[in-house]
């Protein structure tokens, strides 16, 4: 009886650490269990450590719509990242949508990191929604939101300071929409935001053309403001602009016929960007960029960035056809009428592997 019982006992410490394991990796299969299949496998270390053997602890900051989502689930899917939580806010949607939709791509990716509600508005308190481009939901009026779970109580800022000083020079931040959240945690906290790792921040149009104006993207635009004090705080931040997004890199419809195929991920992800599509189209262009998705790539795939810049970044912020646009002045290049003699803390990502982006998305759904 004696034995039997310390089989028992054995035998559920065994069960418990493969749970714990399984939500650690929120949801992601074990090396183990990749192994055993044929299908291909996504890359899953962090870009500037290869070997990383510790998960890189994450808050991702998202505006919900379909492609943060599909951002939210391929971090979900990555072996060594613990996602601490997702902070969201207005932008693409409204702040309650944002949640709804961060909690349902967190289930259907099978990962239980919290949510936590933050920025209801901007910082001059005006919202801009892209209900045209994404539907009324956000995620392409498919009716695909119906989370089981709710958000976590709290605030988002509160959040992200407590979990900063809870683990110093750790925490990375990937943020994929306005800076409203990050910003008032520098005005709150501005020591304690020092203790961040790195921003991740998918905004700006790059060296190229913006789509919110001809010089302006999206994220930006919705805040321009709070972009100005993120950059303006001397935190190491590394950005990912529109111009990375283009060409390759965008998805056809060939393969969101492959996404849907794949299995209820997938597919879930394929019918969130119906409206998206639709809205592309009617622009005359066939093919669809997923910047959201590619950010996070850029921020956890090794080897993925092929080309980054150090710059001083300057957001616009004047009231004139500039406002939201982000100057950058590379360093190491000599500018004939301005000085050269700026803080150069801000990574400009240059150049990705257009090609190996949805490869690397579909196999991260296996």
């Amino acid at each position: 009886m004696k034995r039997k019982k310390q089989l028992k006992q054995l035998a559920a410490a065994v069960l418990t650490a493969a749970v714990c394991a399984s939500l650690c990796a929120c949801g992601a299969p074990s090396a183990t269990q990749q192994a055993t299949t044929a299908a291909p496998t996504a890359v899953t270390a962090t870009p500037d450590e290869p070997a990383a053997r510790e998960p890189r602890k994450v808050i991702i900051d998202s505006d919900t719509g379909a492609d943060d989502a599909s951002a939210l689930i391929l971090a979900a899917k990555q072996e060594n990242v613990e996602i601490l939580g997702v902070t969201v806010l207005v932008g693409n949607v409204d702040l309650e949508q944002s949640a709804k939709n961060a909690l349902a791509a967190l289930e259907i990716a099978g990962c239980d990191a919290p949510v936590y509600k933050g920025a209801a508005e901007t910082f001059n308190g005006t919202v801009t929604n892209a209900y045209s481009v994404f539907g009324n939901d956000g995620m392409g009026d498919a009716d695909l939101i119906h989370p089981k779970k709710q958000a976590a109580e709290g605030d988002a800022v509160d959040f992200i300071i407590d979990t900063i000083n809870s683990h110093p020079g750790e925490v990375e931040i990937i943020a994929l929409g306005p800076a409203t959240n990050i910003a008032n945690a520098i005005q709150r906290a501005p020591d304690d935001m020092k203790k961040v790792k790195r921003i991740w921040s998918m905004g700006t149009a790059g060296l190229g053309p913006g789509n919110a104006s001809p010089v302006a993207e999206f994220n930006v635009y919705s805040d321009a403001d709070a972009y100005k004090i993120m950059l303006d705080a001397g935190l190491p931040v590394t950005v990912i602009g529109l111009d990375v997004c283009d060409g390759e890199a965008q998805w056809t419809d060939a393969q969101f016929v492959q996404l849907e195929a794949q299995n209820e991920t997938g597919r879930f992800v394929a019918k969130s960007f119906g409206k998206i599509r639709e809205f592309y189209k009617n622009n005359g262009n066939e093919d669809v960029m997923n910047c959201d998705a590619l950010a996070m790539m850029c921020a956890l795939y090794p080897g993925f960035v092929k080309g980054t810049i150090n710059t001083y970044a300057s957001c616009i912020t004047d009231a004139s056809e500039a406002n939201s646009q982000v100057i950058f002045y590379k360093e190491g290049f000599t500018y004939d009428a301005v000085k050269n003699d700026y803080d150069y803390k801000t990574v400009l990502v240059t150049e990705a592997d257009k090609g190996a982006f949805f490869t690397n998305y579909l196999a991260a759904l296996q």
